[in-house]
């Protein structure tokens, strides 16, 4: 079993800044890519940011130059710095584990950590 478990979110200010982290524990091997998504009231859940174990990352055109993601292999820990967050960025915030193993892709999913950005 794999386990993930968010911690960072709360209430922020226009332009201020959060980082959340994002702990895996359990069987993880093989191949992974870590990463974060956001649901946001009335919208479907979107991609935020992924890390490869190789350090490669992939962001959302709406976080590019705001976020960085990044990762710690040997903990299973990844993070996600946000900086200049705005009302646009509010959402429930889930960690994304995914793993392959013998061409099989699993997908683990934390329980979700919200973020307000409000004055």
């Amino acid at each position: 079993q794999v386990q993930l478990v968010e911690s960072g979110g709360g209430l922020v200010q226009p332009e201020g800044s959060l980082r959340l982290t994002c702990a895996a524990s359990g069987s993880i091997f093989g191949r992974k890519v870590m990463g974060w998504y956001r649901q946001a009231p009335g919208k479907q859940r979107e991609l935020v940011a992924t890390i490869s174990s190789g350090g490669t990352t992939n962001y959302a055109d709406s976080v590019k130059g705001r976020f960085t993601i990044s990762r710690d292999n040997a903990k299973n820990v990844v993070y996600l710095q946000m900086n200049s967050l705005n009302s646009e960025d509010t959402a429930v915030y889930y960690c994304n584990l995914d793993l392959y193993i013998g061409g099989v892709t699993y997908h683990y999913w934390g329980q979700g950590t919200q973020v307000t950005v409000s004055s």
